[in-house]
């Protein structure tokens, strides 16, 4: 009897010891990864109304040119989506909407029709939000239940201009900006020391004199009641930093405010090139010096370990270029002055004019080379830019694959993924990039319903897998088209193997040493499951794509 409870004693310690292995393995998290980030961009006044009281302030009644004035989206647009799973369900795991801070009161017509603040990047008061887009109130909400779900969210900063100047929005002191000459772009100082078109006062980043707060500015604080809290602020932040008090600093204190006051994860830099590079590497510093006291502050909301991170729109830098844009006169390394990644204007040209391999093998030895450390945000459509990869959206599902199945980081524009079109009557200039979110086809409309679901399997994938962004490229056949990409940080490891322009039907896609003989593997995009064997899987889709996943 003894021994019988010796042996079942040593079972039940082996099958402990067992267990607790097989747990250990267990507890290596999948890290949120920025160089693989699902990113969608969203224009915050024209994505989602979810509080239509808010929709006119300041007395902006007049009439504007077509989609160039307030037409109602806000934070609280945004909480609705999230609270509804609609980022969830595409993957999303980092949201960067437009400039919140408020705008200029009244319009301007730059030649293409009287023009409202709506896109957020005519500043009036860079400490307030717009009421327009909502208060300080919902962006702590916002933030709060974006990281309940995993999902980083990241400002859009300007610091190279304020607003135009109006009957009722003053220019701001001498000191402070420069109203010419416009830019000429043939040299560096004719790129930065400019207005980027007429009536955009530019911002004096390179000055070293120190100036006031604009009269305006403080006749309007007091008016609020926070001219004293305003100004002691400041008085602490240049005794900390021993910044003296240049504009350039003024702005770099006010944005990075929301930093340390909501836990914002990263910012998209505005006009990068056209600001002198020095006031970004002080911009990050003091990123991060927010950042880091955000999360003291708020122990139990610290998502990981994650920096700060920043992302630099140096227009017309291409991944080409490598580490450096050139002015002509002068080169740059921004990723020298504060960024962690660039925007990436090329991608939409490679897209077009390279097939998948070479467009993933190039991406792949890029950022694992010359870039290793770094990032590119890859996009398909912008809020700017006028020639996009499918412009007359005949190509929405090879968009999806082309942009996020692409290393580096993938930018979703608002829309991508349901086909919103680019084109329409009637509009001067961006104004067709920047119509409404079409929630209205999503419910309606099969077709629409269809590329939605294309997107958001393939956005899961990779949001569920590192591999797919930030991971090492390389292909396994030419014929069938299969490619791997594998990750690894710490002890996290990651593997996935993807094939496409497969036929339908049943089909043999080879996996090379990715996956062990036996491994249980899933189709992500089918859901169909399946077992290696002799170095292959067979997948029995209606697809023509096959996202392979271990189970």
């Amino acid at each position: 009897m003894k021994k019988v409870l010796f042996m079942a004693l040593l079972l039940f310690t082996a099958a402990t010891v067992a267990q607790k292995h097989k747990s250990t393995k267990k507890t290596v998290q999948k890290p949120f990864v920025w160089e693989g980030a699902n990113l969608y961009f969203l224009m915050t006044d024209r994505f989602c109304n979810g509080d239509k009281s808010n929709d006119v302030n300041f007395d902006r009644t007049k009439k504007p040119g077509k989609l160039r004035g307030f037409d109602g989206g806000d934070l609280r647009g945004i909480i609705q989506k999230l609270d509804e799973g609609y980022f969830d369900k595409l993957g999303i795991n980092v949201i960067w909407f437009t400039p919140i801070v408020e705008q200029i009161h009244d319009g301007v017509d730059e030649g293409t029709g009287l023009s409202y603040g709506f896109h957020g990047y005519w500043a009036r008061d860079w400490t307030t939000l717009d009421p327009n887009f909502g208060t300080k109130k919902d962006l702590k909400e916002l933030v709060d239940k974006a990281h309940a779900r995993g999902i980083r969210i990241m400002l859009d900063g300007v610091i190279n201009h304020t607003g135009p100047v109006t009957e009722i929005d003053s220019v701001w002191p001498e000191g402070w900006v420069r109203t010419g000459p416009q830019c000429d772009y043939k040299s560096f100082e004719g790129t930065t020391a400019c207005t980027l078109v007429k009536n955009l006062p530019d911002v004096k980043t390179e000055s070293v004199v120190e100036v006031e707060i604009p009269p305006f500015l403080a006749e309007k604080w007091k008016k609020e009641g926070r001219y004293e809290q305003e100004m002691q602020s400041l008085d602490d932040f240049f005794k900390r930093t021993g910044y003296a008090r240049t504009p350039g600093n003024y702005i770099i204190k006010w944005l990075t405010d929301y930093v340390s006051a909501f836990g914002i994860d990263g910012y998209r830099a505005d006009t990068v090139k056209h600001t002198d590079e020095a006031v970004w590497a002080d911009f990050k510093t003091q990123c991060e010096y927010a950042f880091s006291l955000w999360k003291k502050n708020n122990p139990g909301k610290v998502l990981d370990n994650n920096g700060f991170y920043t992302i630099a729109e140096v227009y017309n830098y291409g991944i080409s270029g490598g580490k450096l844009f050139d002015f002509g006169d002068k080169k740059v390394n921004y990723f020298e002055h504060g960024f962690n990644n660039m925007i990436n204007f090329e991608f939409k040209w490679n897209a077009a004019q390279l097939d998948y391999e070479k467009l993933f093998s190039k991406y792949s030895e890029k950022l694992h080379g010359e870039l290793k450390g770094y990032s590119v945000l890859n996009y398909i459509s912008s809020h700017d830019d006028g020639s996009p990869f499918d412009a007359k959206r005949e190509k929405s599902y090879e968009s999806a694959i082309r942009l996020l199945l692409t290393p580096g980081i993938s930018q979703t524009y608002y829309g991508d993924e349901t086909g919103r079109s680019l084109v329409v009557p009637g509009t001067e200039g961006d104004a067709t990039l920047r119509s409404f979110m079409n929630w209205d086809d999503i419910r309606s409309k099969p077709e629409t319903q269809k590329i939605l679901a294309h997107w958001q399997k393939i956005g899961l994938f990779r949001k569920n897998h590192p591999a797919v962004g930030a991971g090492i490229h390389a292909q396994i056949s030419d014929k069938p088209y299969v490619f791997s990409r594998t990750f690894s940080k710490g002890k996290f490891r990651d593997a996935v193997v993807v094939g496409l322009g497969l036929s339908t039907g049943k089909k043999t896609i080879p996996v090379g040493t990715v996956f062990k003989k036996g491994a249980k593997v899933r189709d992500a995009y089918s859901g169909k499951k399946s077992i290696v064997s002799g170095g292959n899987v067979i997948i029995d889709s209606e697809s023509d794509i096959v996202l392979i996943e271990k189970i």
